[in-house]
């Protein structure tokens, strides 16, 4: 039975988890919103990193919009069945990432971190160090980036920044992504080599950083087979999410030495019981620049969607955008089965209002369609759309 949510007029309540950069939050009008940690009965969230798989939903939630590209600490299943719409802002901390994967090259071919710790102790055994120095840096030489190859597995947001920056610095570059978009291949730099098949890739690379999201598709990606297929002492560098490796292959490839050096931003006990392992603590993201930028994206997909039905970079729902026409717009969440879209109009027709415009968007086994209507639909014609089979949530926007 789908719920139906009408355009009050009033206030929409939006719950924060986590801190929400300011910017993003001054996006929302006085007028129409409330946001804080405190509320019950929300009609949205925003969230970071706080858990929400066991996140029991009140009634009025219609979205939940992620400050971040990930949405494993989100239950993405149980929000389509409930007509939860869950949106994420990629593209907003590409830059923040981008950086961190070249420090994480250079303290990856430098030992950088190694020298750093040297000098230290040699201080604090009372050695001048200033008269040390050069004998020991020795110890801590290694190669250069320029003329390196490196592979870059995923080609969206980040990949592409990393890849032309890749590519000033004088590497040579390869990349993979079997769902890379036209919009990302025009980022792309013309001497970047696409290849279809990864062991190419594998095959050829001194460096490689991964960039794809993390799933039961992509869960131990990285695994022994893979490692296996790459060149000896490669550098491998993981910004995106542990699980996508199996730490239990890349140590023992450090051990072998098939692996020089493993940077990864998902630390373990695990992986720390290696010298060759660089862990950092999530810092991916973690510039100011980036957390502004996700808050406001985050917000603006929110505000988007409550107040014009419209659908952005939704992780569940399919991109449905539509300029406002009409005295009312219907929005349907339903499942995506033939016969839905003529059941739905041939319903909202039996009041002898005419239809202005449109549209229809499927992703897998759900839909989305928006219908704005010359005038105002009664009231028993949208509690009858929304106790039609197989849908799930209605919402009138007036």
């Amino acid at each position: 039975m789908g719920i139906a949510v009408a355009d009050r007029n009033l206030m929409y309540l939006i719950k924060t988890f986590n801190k929400i950069a300011p910017e993003g939050l001054a996006r929302f009008p006085e007028t129409h919103y409330r946001y804080g940690d405190n509320y019950t009965g929300e009609d949205a969230i925003l969230v970071r990193s706080a858990n929400l798989l066991d996140y029991p939903f009140p009634k009025n939630l219609v979205a939940i919009s992620r400050a971040g590209a990930g949405v494993n600490n989100i239950p993405v299943d149980r929000c389509s069945q409930a007509g939860v719409a869950v949106f994420s802002t990629p593209g907003a901390n590409a830059n923040a990432v981008k950086e961190l994967v070249l420090c994480a090259m250079l303290m990856g071919s430098r030992d950088v971190t190694g020298a750093i710790r040297w000098v230290r102790r040699q201080a604090a055994a009372g050695v001048e160090v200033s008269s040390v120095v050069e004998r020991g840096k020795s110890a801590f030489i290694g190669p250069e980036l320029y003329r390196k190859t490196l592979g870059i597995i995923g080609l969206g947001a980040i990949g592409s920044l990393v890849a032309n920056t890749a590519i000033a610095l004088g590497m040579e570059v390869y990349g993979y992504d079997p769902f890379l978009s036209v919009d990302a291949a025009l980022r792309l730099d013309h001497h970047i080599h696409v290849v279809t098949d990864l062991k190419e890739l594998y095959r050829r690379s001194d460096y490689i950083t991964i960039h794809v999201h993390f799933n039961e598709d992509t869960r131990h990606m990285i695994d022994e087979e893979a490692i296996e297929a790459m060149k000896p002492g490669v550098r491998f560098i993981n910004l995106a999410r542990g699980e996508i490796v199996d730490d239990k292959a890349m140590l023992s490839a450090l051990d072998n030495g098939r692996v020089s050096v493993y940077i990864t931003d998902f630390p373990t006990n695990q992986l720390l019981t290696s010298p060759h392992v660089i862990a950092m603590p999530h810092l991916g993201a973690s510039t100011p620049e980036s957390e502004k930028n996700c808050a406001v994206m985050a917000v603006e997909e929110l505000k988007d969607y409550l107040e014009n039905g419209n659908i952005r970079n939704s992780v569940n729902m399919p991109a449905v955008s539509m300029e406002r026409s009409g005295a009312m717009r219907i929005c349907v969440i339903h499942r995506n089965i033939p016969s839905m879209l003529a059941n739905i109009t041939a319903l909202l027709s039996k009041d002898g209002v005419n239809v202005e415009n449109l549209s229809n968007k499927s992703r897998g086994d759900y839909a989305y369609t928006m219908v704005d209507m010359a005038a105002a639909v009664d009231q028993s014609v949208i509690e009858h759309l929304q106790t039609l089979s197989n849908v799930i949530r209605v919402r009138v926007i007036a």
